[in-house]
């Protein structure tokens, strides 16, 4: 298991690296949270954490409790994932190279001396310092764009422009508690539906509704524990292309080859 790689996070962007990795022959293993609050969940591999396995085009994700397992699922060719906040795998496993992927805008632990390589996936690290690679994740001109100093762009916290729409297309909680969904991705949604319900501690329902007419590309998981202000559904304006909710995006595609650039580039001692 000489070649065998670490992601931190598994997400869309994160599971999209973690496919191009997978079926290029490297082993990988992710490590996440114990509750994932993926939306885009039938492209994430964080999935695994509920529902034991995912399968995002064609690859498999298990989920594993200790060295054993990790290794039994890396042999059947299969992406394994671990629940480990701290990345305590890493010490253990002692990994060459170690990809955080978790987008959360900032550094919440992984640094250079954790691998010979490290990378991450957007702001929040600062190349040859933080860690050796940054990969840029904003949309745009410089979209996977490969940096070995300095920063990613900051977050804007607008979405990706389609067809017109950009915050317009993304809902964010107004209230805390735990949501209850009323459709499931891939349906066609209408502006102003009700799609889901946020029961408070009072045991008050409030409606949570469509923010354009499109289809329903992801919602966060039925029955998680929400709080203000968290992103919690994504609506595609593109009605006629419903399968985009089931496959990888362009932009994680594109940031998934930045970073198996920098694998390879390492593995024939090119940085």
């Amino acid at each position: 298991m000489e070649n065998i790689i670490i992601v931190r996070g598994a997400g869309d962007l994160s599971s999209a690296v973690m496919h191009k990795l997978n079926k290029c022959g490297f082993k990988v293993l992710a490590l996440e949270v114990d509750k994932p609050l993926a939306i885009r969940r039938k492209v994430s591999f964080c999935e695994a954490v509920y529902e034991k396995e995912a399968m995002v085009e064609n690859v498999y994700c298990k989920l594993c409790k200790n060295t054993y397992e990790i290794y039994d699922a890396l042999k059947e060719g299969k992406i394994a994932l671990a629940v480990d906040p701290l990345g305590k795998y890493i010490e253990k496993l002692k990994p060459k190279i170690v990809i955080d992927a978790i987008l959360a805008k900032k550094n919440i632990g992984t640094s250079k001396n954790m691998a010979a390589l490290t990378i991450a996936l957007g702001p929040g690290f600062c190349a040859g310092k933080d860690v050796d690679v940054v990969i840029e994740t904003m949309r745009g001109h410089n979209l996977g764009k490969i940096i070995y100093k300095g920063y990613a762009l900051e977050n804007t916290g607008i979405p990706g422009n389609i067809n017109g729409m950009s915050k317009e297309r993304v809902v964010y909680s107004k209230h805390i508690g735990v949501i209850t969904n009323l459709v499931q991705i891939g349906d066609i949604v209408k502006k102003n539906q009700t799609i889901a319900y946020i029961k408070d501690d009072s045991e008050k329902n409030h409606e949570v509704r469509a923010s354009i007419d499109g289809v329903l590309r992801g919602i966060i998981k039925n029955k998680t524990n929400i709080i203000n202000k968290l992103k919690i559904l994504d609506i595609d304006p593109r009605i006629d292309e419903v399968e985009n909710c089931y496959t990888i995006s362009d932009k994680a595609r594109c940031i998934a080859g930045s970073v198996l650039e920098v694998v390879i580039s390492y593995y024939n001692n090119k940085i």
